[in-house]
């Protein structure tokens, strides 16, 4: 296929929509052909656009945070709370043990409340 794409391009006019396309899947060919020789790898990035949609939906809901201070707070949060779920984790118990735990956590030891390094400790989803 490689092959029949290079020949395919080199008939194909400069600038033409054919030619772009051709030469988007020349550029990628590397990524596109991982698919299919490792064969565990998913086919598509749906739990990734699942876990971001409810962002992309209500970021119209969100323009006005109050700051941008703010706004970039509530992102990290939503980012937090799609890792939780993501990694099978309510995230609204991996909060609610988060902020008890918090008060007397060291700085040296934060990345442990990540919701990926706490995915067999909390009630699952």
């Amino acid at each position: 296929m490689h092959e029949w794409l290079i020949r395919l391009r080199i008939a194909t006019a400069d600038g033409s929509g054919l030619a772009r396309a051709i030469d988007y899947s020349l550029n990628r060919w590397a990524s596109l052909i991982r698919y299919a020789q490792t064969g565990n790898l998913p086919i598509d990035n749906n739990p990734v656009e699942n876990a971001i949609r409810p962002i992309a939906i209500g970021k119209k809901n969100w323009l006005f945070a109050g700051s941008e201070r703010a706004g970039k707070r509530a992102a990290a949060i939503q980012s937090l709370f799609a890792t939780a779920k993501l990694n099978g984790i309510e995230p609204a118990a991996w909060l609610k043990d988060t902020l008890e735990k918090l008060p007397v956590w060291t700085m040296r030891r934060i990345d442990e409340l990540l919701p990926i390094k706490q995915s067999a400790q909390i009630i699952p989803t």
